[in-house]
């Protein structure tokens, strides 16, 4: 028999993948604990059935970044895909290419973003960006993003340090040998350093991301190029503000997946206030704990333009390569288009704080 949900796929990963590849993909950080609220909190919330409601035609096509999209469900950034499966990126794109979305690709992939625009074959795809304390190697990032065909860089500013992630240190998790950082060939950084007593990641980052971008690094970030800069990360309307003031073209409301500070809140309960803060300014997405159609669908309620989607890509990677994260991909549409019905919008722009009961949003 088929996998027949998300919940699943991690199931069938988790057999099937070297132990601390994933625990590297499955872990967050501390006590883990924003990590079990972030997929947690959406069950606290409750969507309103509507009946007698003509939903015989639907539509979940929506726009993104003046982007059309079949469906309001990118794919996030995650790193080191190559340990999934051999075709790590290339296969994700070819199936970002096939659901008719966006795929975000990582600065630490394990092919090149040239390859993965490739792969795409004429899709979206943006480009995470990590800073890297040599300025000039961030620049040339995102230079070469955009000389590829990226459509938009996606800043991530959550990780001027690792958090702590004792799955990654108890492992002494290293990259295989066999993968490398194709994005930093050629500049001395596509490797982790020695690291015998911790995670090879965690010294990488310390190492070398820039601890001291700032608001004002923000300003010179899109100052440099025409791609619009979304900043993933964002946890609070402060920031958010922050963010649209110096540049930014959105906002991704994320907490890093759990693994970088642990108990602060799941994005789905911050979402409502950052969403309120940005109004028409900006779009606004969110990551984290999406496990069903049903959390998409609260997500859109609470004001995410649409969401991103990282470990059960990983886990559909692991299973069966491109046709694995078709079939997660598929699964979470037919799911949201379900889910949809039963609460009576016939299309994305249908959804709004309605969709569930008050006391949220």
């Amino acid at each position: 028999m088929s996998l027949l949900n998300l919940h699943e796929y991690e199931i069938a990963a988790r057999e099937k993948l070297p132990a601390t590849a994933f625990d590297y993909y499955a872990g967050g950080a501390g006590d883990e604990i924003t990590l079990m609220d972030n997929h947690h909190a959406y069950d606290q919330i409750k969507l309103k059935p509507r009946v007698m409601v003509d939903v015989s035609k639907r539509s979940l096509s929506a726009v993104v970044l003046g982007q059309q999209v079949s469906m309001p469900i990118l794919v996030a950034p995650t790193a080191f895909q190559g340990m999934a499966h051999d075709e790590g990126e290339l296969a994700t794109a070819r199936a970002a290419h096939a659901a008719g979305t966006v795929m975000i690709a990582s600065t630490l992939s394990t092919f090149s973003i040239e390859e993965i625009v490739q792969a795409a074959a004429g899709s979206p795809v943006w480009f995470q960006l990590y800073t890297y304390k040599d300025r000039e190697l961030t620049k040339a990032l995102v230079n070469r993003a955009a000389a590829a065909g990226c459509s938009a860089l996606v800043l991530t500013v959550d990780a001027p340090v690792q958090g702590k992630r004792e799955r990654d240190i108890r492992n002494r998790f290293q990259l295989p040998p066999h993968l490398t950082m194709k994005n930093l060939l050629g500049a001395g950084f596509e490797k982790f350093p020695h690291a015998p007593d911790n995670s090879g990641l965690s010294a990488y980052i310390n190492t070398l991301f820039d601890s001291s971008f700032t608001w004002k690094e923000l300003d010179w970030l899109c100052s440099i190029t025409r791609l619009p800069v979304l900043v993933k990360g964002i946890m609070c309307a402060e920031d958010a503000a922050l963010a649209l003031q110096h540049g930014a073209s959105g906002i991704v409301v994320s907490n890093h997946g759990g693994r970088q500070l642990d108990t602060v809140p799941a994005t789905i309960d911050v979402l409502p206030e950052i969403a309120a803060a940005v109004g028409e300014k900006a779009e606004v997405y969110v990551d984290g704990g999406i496990h069903r159609g049903t959390d998409v669908l609260k997500a859109l309620a609470l004001g995410a333009k649409a969401v991103l989607i990282g470990r059960p890509i990983l886990w559909g990677l692991a299973i069966d390569g491109e046709n694995g994260v078709k079939h997660v991909m598929d699964l979470l549409r037919d799911e949201l288009d379900i889910a949809m019905a039963l609460c009576g919008c016939t299309s994305i722009e249908a959804v709004n704080k309605n969709v569930v009961f008050s006391g949220r949003g």
